[in-house]
Formats: C-alpha cells, structure tokens, sequence
C-alpha cells in the first residue's frame, strides 16, 4: 500500500499526525459529563407524553388521575400551557423548523408531545405520563408515499432543494442507443445517536442556561432567546460532549422547549431526556424517497442523459424534502441533465438534514442506475465510470479544485481487486459454495465552509490557550483542531490548552455539512497567525532582541520560538520575548469563512470510490458484506487516524442504509412499530469483516487556507449502491428498494439454484 496517509507539513508537525482523542480517556471511564449527567439542586424530571395515533385530536387527558399521583408536580396540556413569546410556526433561525409545543389539541404524528408531566423524581413523572390516559379521535393516517399525491414546490433554501436542468434532455433521450428506465425506493431513517436528545433547563431571572448536546451553539442560543423573548446573550449553552448527533442535533426541537418553559413556570431546574422510543418523532429524520432514473448513453458508451426525478416525503405541517436527485448534478458528465424534486406530505415528524442528507439516498439510486446502463452497454461498470466521470462542473463548467477521482477509482481498484471480474452475474462462488458479486460506487460530497470565529492567548510562560464553541459529537473534531491550533502557533500539542462546548465563546458554526473542521479550523488558524503576526512586531522592534529589525524578512514559529524565515538559526523563545515586553499575554483573532469569489470560480467536492464483496447463500437468499475497500480524496488530513475512523463509520452505515435500516409504520394507528434498537436494525460488529480505508493524498490549494474538506459524510456515499451492486452480480437479481431484505431475493425466486 503506498504511504497515503503523511500530509506533507505546511505549517508545523502536529498536522498529519495520528493523534490520539483528546476526550478519549474521560469517555471510556466516565468521567465526560454528557447534558443529562447534571443534577442541580432542586431539579424536577419532565416527560412528555407522546401520540399513539399519528392523525387527528387529542379528546381527553385524566389529569385529575395523574396530579393525584404523590411525586406528580405539574401537568402541562394545551388548555393550560402558558404562552411562549416566539411563535412556534415561526423560523428564528436559517435551519430552522416549526416545533411542536402543545399548541393545540390537534395530533399531526406518532409520538408529538401532547402533554408534559414534571415530577419529584423520573419515575414519578413516567407514571404520571402514564396515567393520563389519553383518548382520540383520529383519521386515517398517511404514512406512506402512495397515501397523498405529489405536490411540487418552489425552492425556497434550506429544506426545498432546487435541483437543476440543462441541455437537451429531451434531445438526450433521442441520441440514446443504450438506456435505462429504473425506479428505486428507499425508506424511512432516524437518527439513533447513543445519547438521546436532552436537556437540563434553568432560569435566573431572564437569565437561561442550558446544558444540552447541540451542534451549533450559537445558533440554538438565539432560538431559544426567541422564543422566550430574551436577548441572545441571556443564553448560555453548555454542549461539553455530545454523543452523536449526525444533523439532528442542529436543531430546535419543541420538546427542549418545553422542558424550558417548565422550568420557567416552576421555577426549578428542569431535565427532560428522551427515551429510546420518542427519537422517532420531533427530532428529524431521513424522510423516504421514491426515484425515478432515465439514463441514456451512445454507442461509446457516452452519457447522453440524466434525468433523475426524486419523489421524498415530508410531514403535513413543515417543509423539508430530502435532495436525493441533488447526487446526480456533480458527478458523472451527460449531455444533459435533470434534477427534479417533487414531495408527499404525510402524517410523520418533519425530516431533517441526516448524515449526507440527499447524497446518501440519491446517490444509492443513481449508482445503481450507473451499473444497469453499463450492462445494457456490455461494459464494465468501473470502465463505464471512467468514462463518464466528470472533469468540470456539469452545467456550470466550473472546474474542480482538485481532479483526484481517478486516482481513487485506480487505488480502490487495485486494492480490491477488480481486474478480471466478470461482466456477468452468478459467475463466482467460494469453497462453501456461497454466491459471491463484486460492486462498486463512486462516492461525492460537497466540501462546503461556513463561518467561525476563534481567539488564541499566548501566555507569559510560552504556553497557550486557544478558545472557540466548536461541537464534537464523537467524530474526534476537537482533537483535530487542537492539532491545527497548535500548528497555527508553532507549540507542541501538549502547550495548548482546547476549550470548546460553550456558548460563552467565540461562535464556531454550525458542525455539519462535513465542513466543521474546515471552517473552525481556518478560525484557529487565523488566531494564531494573528498572535504571531504581534510577536513578531514586538520582536522586530526590541533592539535587545535577536530578531530585531528582521520584521521585512517575515516570521515562522517553530516549537515555541519565533523564527527569521529562511534563517531559522535567528531565533527567540516566545515566553523571552513577552518578558521584555512586560510579561502580558497577547491575544488573537480570527474569523475562518470562504471568499464568494473562490466558491464562483471552482467546483468543490471531495471525492471517493467503494468496492463492496457480497456472500449470498444461494438456499436461504442470506447476504452478507464480507470486504469493502474504499478510496478518498477529502484533501489535507489532519489526523489520519480520526478521517480513517469516520471513513469507516461512513461505510458502516452505508452497510447499514443497504441491508437494515428502515422504519416500518402500522397503517391503522400510523405508528412506527420497530421504534426501538430490537425492531430498527443497524449494522453491528457481526455484520463488518474486511474493511479498508485508502486515503487518496490531494492538495487543493483552492477550498480554503488549509486545504481542508470533510470526511464525515462522503464515506455512506457510493457504498449503498455498491453493496447493492454487488448483490444483483451474486444472484442475477436486481433489487430496487432499500434495504434490500431476504424475502425480496426470495420473492424473485432467486438466487436459488
């Protein structure tokens, strides 16, 4: 394997370099005090009780039952709940959604809060949920695409995905003289992070604090502010550690406001901490989709069209259309292109961003699609791709800032193996006599950046301390930025001190997107190189110095010394220079965003490639992933050994969106019957044996400063559709809806025999 994984040093040597978590240690022995870990004094415990029908009105709550219970405190309903100062159909913030705070009566999905119970202690409170006892009167619920006729929408931003269009499509079709007519289904997802939802609420007179997992501090403290009608900065937000978030955590939810409002009525702390279950409801979710893929290609084997029409389901109340059609616009070059997106409004909790929200979904289809035209072709799925990759923007003709999906195609290939595969299906088998199929997937991700903030001290003693409210939900991201910090500053790791998970500091964005720590990393950066750029006045202007009068040539720093560049024998300890100086800290600041100019001149993704092996059992129709290598360029990797982790997660949960996950809704009462970790399958250790991760080395000197882009999203993308791939190489079946299950290769009558 070559050494893909050393990043050249730009700016200092903790970059590159396989740090281990900072945060490591306190999670595993449990020191790390996650938001539902805190018991103030005087705290009460909030439930809410959720709906068990998912459309109609709420006809009677026994509130006289549940206030007699002894460590029952208070009952919230719709008839009593105070007013709140913010309207709830309002959005305060750019990612925002209506929230569900007893409102009204009126039930518009399975498992809304319809009334808060606060008790002495959880117990008292659950029982008390319990008690009430609710009665309906409910309609007939709609939960599935089929239920209500697609509407189409005007884009409108966040939750409405514009899609694109351009060429002749219809002149496309006609050139076609190999294509590809195909509708893939995927299903409903949710979110299940370890730590669920939570937040402990308390109230100092107009002054809020919060201790929650959220991953945009700043943005949640104007929210809430919001709707208590507060200044922003009466918000103090405490997110120390987060476990897991992957975008539901961005968000506003109505039961977090609730318990806020509860603590305000008592005057008590207040902590509400969803249960299993009622993360499948008010917290966000993949919304399912329905797509329809028309692919053309020429006698080359040239593509003469995409056109990808996506039907995606939102709730009744809200707008947020998963972009699945959005995967087609960047990735392979057709004469014409049409991304479309239309949506269904059903009786289910408002989706929301989920990890490679769109990406993930569409690009399982449109894989799949890939591989079907390659075979009407009589080509190899890799040659296909290879010869339909594109090189510019389609549409926009925008170049890429870097061009590494070749050499990703080209090392995946090679690592896995590809060679010689044949073009057929049910061709391989192992010496137990099970099925084997080889797929693949390109895999594309945006590498957006958003905006931060960031402040660096340099202490008197030469140490440092480095502050922004950036959110780590697992992914190792305050490690990272740590490393950057540190680089920034020319310290080793160990004289920086990381403060982060708080509101009180400087505003590091929205942790999202992939882009987090490209953007708070680009703050930090900044920071430091703000610090040094006043050492160095200082020092340039010290005749007592060594470096005095050297200001023209230009500084490095370089293990806690200030250098003259390009005469790094010329040099001073920083804590020598701040003495003279009058032994003050210096203070830094930056701000990390991307130049409008540069985002209208390139194009800019990160980039991968995944080959999937399938074993199926050629009896029982049983599948199992046995390797999975995959290939990405994702630009400059600050810590190898966290992007390798969250590469793998990614294929993991690809592995997972394939073969497992899917909400299954009861069509009389619109409940989702395997809302829990028995019913909802995941991947788990079982069903992951050979996994590979190569990082393909890129340098884009055009995504930002530090040549950074994500690795949190891309790897779910391509894979889904190579494991699926994989499965129609085994069996000769192709299964268009996910997960693909057992009974759907048995249904076909395949691969038996």
């Amino acid at each position: 394997m070559p050494d893909t994984l050393v990043q050249p040093v730009r700016f200092g040597s903790n970059s590159g370099q396989p740090v281990t978590r900072r945060d490591g240690i306190a999670k595993v022995t449990g020191a790390a005090t996650f938001a539902a870990d805190n018991q103030p004094a005087g705290l009460l415990h909030a439930v809410y009780l959720p709906a068990t029908i998912a459309r109609g009105r709420v006809t009677h709550l026994d509130v006289a039952a549940a206030e007699a219970h002894p460590g029952v405190v208070q009952i919230i309903t719709p008839a009593d709940r105070p007013p709140l100062d913010g309207d709830p159909s309002a959005k305060p913030t750019p990612f925002s959604f209506r929230i569900d705070v007893l409102q009204d009566d009126t039930v518009r999905y399975a498992g809304q809060p319809i009334a808060l119970v606060l008790g002495e202690t959880l117990e008292a409170a659950t029982e008390g949920a319990r008690l009430l006892a609710p009665r309906y009167a409910a309609e007939t619920a709609r939960t599935a695409l089929d239920d209500e006729t697609p509407f189409a929408f005007e884009p409108a931003g966040f939750g409405l995905p514009a899609g694109a269009e351009h060429g002749d499509v219809a002149g496309g079709h006609a050139a076609a003289t190999q294509a590809v007519d195909v509708t893939y289904e995927t299903a409903a997802q949710y979110h299940n992070a370890m730590e669920t939802h939570a937040v402990v609420a308390a109230w100092e007179g107009d002054h809020l604090t919060l201790d929650m997992p959220s991953q945009a501090l700043a943005m949640s403290c104007g929210a809430y502010a919001y709707f208590f009608g507060i200044p922003a900065e009466n918000v103090t937000l405490r997110s120390p550690y987060l476990g897991g978030g992957f975008g539901s955590k961005a968000f506003t939810t109505g039961p977090q406001v609730l318990a806020i409002l509860a603590a305000r009525m008592t005057g008590r702390p207040v902590k509400l901490s969803l249960t299993r279950q009622q993360m499948f409801g008010p917290v966000g979710h993949r919304g399912a989709t329905r797509q329809r893929l028309r692919l053309g290609a020429d006698v080359a084997a040239a593509l003469t069209v995409i056109d990808h029409e996506s039907i995606a389901a939102t709730s009744s109340f809200d707008d947020f259309v998963e972009p699945a059609a959005n995967a087609s616009q960047g990735l392979y070059s057709a004469q014409a292109l049409r991304a479309a997106h239309r949506a269904v409004r059903l009786d289910v909790g408002t989706p929301g961003p989920m990890r490679a929200p769109g990406e993930a979904s569409g690009s399982a289809a449109l894989e799949c699609a890939m591989d079907e035209l390659a075979q009407e072709a009589g080509i190899d799925p890799l040659e296909f791709r290879l010869r339909n990759y594109a090189e510019t923007e389609p549409g926009t003709g925008k170049p890429y800032s870097s061009k590494a999906l070749r050499q990703c195609y080209d090392q995946a290939a090679e690592r896995f193996g590809w060679a010689g595969r044949p073009l057929a299906p049910r061709q391989m088998r192992d010496e137990a006599g099970l099925l084997v199929g080889w797929g693949m997937g390109t895999a594309l991700f945006p590498a957006p950046m958003f905006a931060a903030e960031a402040r660096a001290t340099l202490r008197p003693d030469g140490s440092a301390l480095v502050e922004t409210s950036a959110a780590d939900m697992g992914q190792g991201a305050w490690t990272a930025l740590a490393q950057i910090a540190a680089d920034s500053l020319g310290l080793p790791l160990d004289r920086v001190e990381f403060r982060a998970g708080h509101s009180d500091l400087p505003d590091a964005g929205v942790a999202g997107g992939s882009g987090h720590t490209a953007t708070a990393g680009t703050a930090l950066h900044a920071a430091g190189g703000d610090v040094i750029r006043q050492l160095g006045e200082i020092a340039a202007a010290d005749e007592a110095s060594p470096l005095h009068g050297a200001g023209n040539a230009g500084f490095v720093a370089r293990d806690g010394r200030l250098c003259v560049a390009g005469d790094e024998e010329r040099s001073e300890a920083f804590a020598d220079i701040l003495a003279r100086a009058g032994g003050a800290a210096l203070i830094g600041n930056g701000s990390g965003s991307r130049a409008p100019e540069d985002a209208e001149r390139w194009a800019m993704n990160a980039h991968g490639a995944v080959f999937a092996e399938v074993k199926v059992d050629p009896d029982l129709c049983q599948m199992r992933v046995t390797r999975l290598v995959g290939a990405f360029a994702a630009g400059r990797i600050i810590n190898p050994k966290l992007a390798e982790s969250q590469l793998m997660g990614g294929m993991i949960w690809g592995t997972s969106f394939a073969l497992h996950e899917e909400a299954r809704h009861d069509r009389h009462t619109g409940r989702i019957v395997n809302a829990d970790f028995a019913g909802y399958h995941i991947a788990v250790n079982a069903d992951v044996q050979g996994l590979e991760v190569i990082t393909v080395h890129e340098d884009d000197p055009h995504v930002n400063a530090l040549g950074i882009k994500g690795v949190g999203e891309i790897g779910v993308t391509g894979t889904v559709g190579a494991i699926a791939n994989a499965i129609w190489h085994a069996t000769g079946t192709r299964v268009r809806r996910f997960p693909i299950r057992v009974r759907d290769l048995l249904e076909a009558g395949s691969p038996v025999g």
